[in-house]
């Protein structure tokens, strides 16, 4: 069924502000030392002449002459060149998965409505970092939006976001394939009960080329604790698939899931990617975010 996005601009202007205010300031560092030397705010793994001094090593024949110390020459008899890190933009692109089991619960909590704003939050951490930021959405290629750094590019990624709805059941993994040929960064929002097992083949892939990917799962509460009032659940992808929910089966239901949000963690960080579950309500989204960029340590079953 397809469902009508929930807010006009007006209304997405006002539940972003709050969220993009908190997170104002804050700079998200690349876990991977990059491969490029465009001036930014990352470490680089390409060495030169850069402002930021490193260390001396000596010289060696073919080493630029303008690199030597030439002070220092003249105090030891010996000929040192000066090594500096290089800084390096980092493209940054969230994919979102619009699929329909992210529609759930209906509304302003529903996981797309909170994927859309941490996706929204991480691409103006990125932007106001210096870093080219983008957007991809499973399923929808019009709603592709290549990183950039121009100004008002978090505007229209909320634009972009408010005329969509999560539906359907498009793969993930072909739409992080495609984030990884524009960018260096990538975050993934998705609940992962969709093609999870593509998609994590392609981000092992990705991590071993040296991109730097984020898995973020989001987590509706109601996932985690099923609401005594629910005899009967529904698969959104699937409609068919109905199970009952009561006595005995709510707690296998329990236990199950519990066992596979462990699973998930434990092979999304086995890949080298950096994860963390999102349980949405259990804590201020701003909060999240800051331990996103920050790469704190994730704990089994932390939010």
């Amino acid at each position: 069924m397809m469902r009508r996005a929930p807010h006009d601009e007006g209304q997405q202007k006002v539940i972003y502000s709050a969220l993009l205010d908190a997170v104002r300031g804050l700079r998200w560092r690349a876990r991977r030392t990059s491969r490029i030397a465009v001036p930014g705010i990352h470490p680089s793994r390409v060495r030169g002449a850069s402002a930021e001094f490193t260390e001396y090593r000596p010289y060696r024949q073919g080493d630029d002459l303008r690199r030597i110390d030439w002070k220092l020459f003249a105090r030891s008899d010996r000929a040192h060149v000066r090594i500096s890190e290089e800084r390096a933009v980092t493209p940054t692109c969230v994919v979102l998965d619009a699929s329909a089991s992210m529609g759930f619960p209906e509304g302003d909590s529903s996981k797309w409505a909170i994927a859309g704003q941490l996706g929204v939050a991480l691409i103006s951490v990125s932007h106001s970092g210096g870093d080219p930021a983008g957007l991809m959405v499973s399923g929808d290629p019009r709603a592709t939006i290549p990183p950039r750094t121009r100004r008002g590019i978090v505007t229209e990624v909320m634009r972009a976001l408010g005329r969509l709805n999560a539906q359907g059941a498009a793969p993930l993994a072909p739409c992080v394939i495609s984030a990884a040929r524009v960018s260096t960064r990538i975050a993934i929002v998705s609940d992962f009960l969709g093609d999870f097992e593509d998609t994590l083949r392609a981000a092992r892939e990705l991590i071993a080329a040296g991109r730097d990917v984020h898995a973020l799962h989001i987590i509706a509460s109601e996932e985690v604790d099923p609401p005594a009032s629910v005899a009967v659940v529904i698969d959104p992808e699937i409609e068919n698939v109905r199970r009952s929910l009561s006595g005995e089966t709510r707690a296998a239901y329990v236990r199950a899931f519990g066992e596979w949000r462990d699973s998930v963690a434990s092979r999304w960080l086995a890949s080298g990617a950096a994860y963390r579950s999102i349980i949405v309500g259990r804590e201020p989204l701003c909060h999240t975010v800051r331990r996103i960029v920050r790469d704190e340590p994730v704990m089994a079953h932390s939010a």
